[in-house]
């Protein structure tokens, strides 16, 4: 079959999906990427993908742009003729959907998160409401990455619940994010949180944290990776965090395409995001034996058994992150590891990529007849 995947970012596939469309080509498919063009679609090619560049508002809701791009996804799907497509992120899902729906071509969504559109005013709640039950409200199937996304859309009438199928986020590599042992605790405890540079993802909190938590022991270490400039509403200034890395409450690490030597060098991986939907850089960490400092939030604390994986603190709450930091500080070298080693274990039972791609082969099967 002819396969095209649809994103807001090809680094989104090539970081989160790739296992997805190596799967996808090794079934002999033909794999198409739709998406804006950006460093990966090179990367996107050489595995054996086609790459067609996606010209999209990836922020504007306003009702000229939302039309315009419903007539490019048209126009793209009409050209490409795919025998169905998988979409991430939510415009592509609920703007493609709309355009899938005119061509007749099966469509397949994965809700990743239902972030801005949801978290903030109420009248872009209603909006997101209107948007996804037309979009997306009459598709057989729709893919969800933790249990408090779907019950959320269905007790609020956006999707019904026999719609929704369950996935661990994109999955895990157990193979690539190797499991490893913490490093030596001789300078102290090393804490990283690995994110773009969002206050959706509670970075101005971390930074908050890092400041208190330094104060009550200064041998915590707190460390910052990820992206600044970030195209997002909740995008944070370099100008806003500059106060921290000057005054040595955050060393800030700039922006990787491996994670995974940053990870094996910290005691500690934490995300005080405010909503996720199967939050990666807290289940790559896990998959490497990494201990977990997350908020208790929907995504989040799906990650994390509590007291035995991680800790959990408050969402928006600078202090509840610095006491549950210095918490996991306090703990003995042994419990500290002990904790990795249970993360490590939830990852194997739960998150493995193995998964994920069962069950699209399922589902892709069922939409397009088949099996």
């Amino acid at each position: 079959m002819h396969i095209v995947l649809t994103v807001n970012a090809s680094w989104n596939i090539w970081n989160f999906r790739r296992p997805v469309v190596e799967a996808l080509l090794a079934d002999g498919h033909q794999v198409t990427i739709l998406a804006p063009k950006d460093d990966t679609a090179k990367q996107l090619e050489s595995l054996g993908a086609r790459f067609v560049h996606l010209e999209m508002d990836v922020d504007g809701l306003s009702p000229a742009s939302s039309i315009e791009l419903i007539d490019t996804f048209r126009g793209h799907f009409h050209a490409l003729q795919p025998d169905i497509v998988l979409s991430y992120t939510v415009k592509n899902n609920i703007f493609g959907a709309m355009a899938a729906r005119t061509l007749g071509i099966p469509f397949l969504p994965n809700v990743t998160g239902l972030g801005t559109l949801f978290l903030g005013s109420k009248p872009l709640f209603l909006i997101g409401k209107l948007l996804y039950r037309f979009g997306m409200g009459a598709l057989p199937i729709i893919f969800a990455q933790n249990d408090d996304d779907r019950d959320f859309l269905v007790d609020k009438k956006l999707l019904y619940a026999e719609q929704l199928r369950m996935l661990p986020g994109s999955g895990i590599d157990l193979e690539s994010f190797a499991t490893t042992p913490l490093p030596a605790f001789s300078d102290g405890t090393k804490f990283l949180m690995i994110s773009r540079l969002i206050r959706d993802k509670g970075t101005m909190e971390y930074c908050e944290a890092a400041r208190i938590a330094r104060k009550a022991n200064p041998e915590c270490t707190f460390q910052l990776l990820g992206p600044m400039g970030s195209a997002n509403r909740t995008a944070i200034s370099e100008s806003e965090l500059k106060p921290y890395f000057e005054d040595g409450s955050i060393e800030y690490l700039g922006a990787t395409d491996d994670v995974r030597p940053y990870v094996a060098d910290a005691h500690c991986v934490v995300l005080p995001s405010y909503r996720e939907g199967a939050p990666r850089s807290l289940i790559e960490a896990a998959a490497m034996g990494r201990p977990l400092v997350t908020t208790n939030v929907p995504g989040c604390r799906a990650v994390v058994e509590n007291g035995k994986s991680g800790l959990l603190c408050k969402v928006r709450d600078a202090n509840s992150l610095a006491e549950a930091c210095l918490q996991f500080a306090s703990l003995d070298p042994a419990t500290q590891q002990a904790m990795g080693h249970a993360g490590r274990d939830l990852m194997a039972r739960e998150y493995d990529v193995s998964i994920v791609i069962d069950r699209y082969r399922t589902a892709i099967a069922e939409l397009t007849g088949s099996d």
